[in-house]
């Protein structure tokens, strides 16, 4: 289920990238998050279920992390709101990401390598939400995080070639 997720937050994360060069409307946008953030969500209820021990529900929490970043953001886009208070989320779940990379170094260092990037995209968000800090390449660091971290290995791990 990680590769259908890891896909479609890829197919997001481009969709939000090209939304921040203001090639789309942020309310078109928070379609688009409403539907993948509900996607994540679901698929985290399923590894709820399924868990049975800490490190199933770790991977739950992680899932949650992204849904609930897309849920926020849809409904910061759909009701024109500035994202404070997303931004200051996003500084929560940067910092997760540190000991979430930690945790995968003797697992899988290319987890830990998404993790960190992960991390360091949430962080730009906090700067640029949060604190209103101006980053004029977020668009395309955006959609090209999308493509490397997620898109692609969503497929690979889809196609079995993970």
């Amino acid at each position: 289920m990680l590769g259908i997720a890891l896909l479609f937050i890829g197919a997001v994360l481009v969709v939000n990238g090209v939304g921040l060069t203001g090639r789309i409307e942020a309310r078109e946008n928070a379609v688009f998050n409403f539907l993948v953030g509900s996607l994540a969500l679901s698929i985290s209820f399923i590894g709820l279920v399924r868990s049975v021990d800490n490190a199933g529900y770790l991977g739950v929490a992680a899932g949650l992390l992204f849904a609930f970043t897309y849920l926020y953001l849809a409904v910061v886009q759909w009701k024109g709101m500035n994202g404070k208070g997303l931004g200051w989320y996003c500084l929560f779940v940067a910092i997760n990401t540190l000991p979430m990379a930690w945790l995968a170094v003797d697992q899988d260092m290319r987890s830990t390598m998404m993790w960190l990037t992960w991390g360091l995209l949430w962080f730009l968000f906090f700067l640029a939400l949060a604190l209103q800090k101006t980053i004029r390449s977020l668009g395309p660091i955006t959609a090209l995080i999308g493509i490397v971290s997620c898109w692609i290995p969503g497929f690979l791990m889809l196609a079995g070639r993970w």
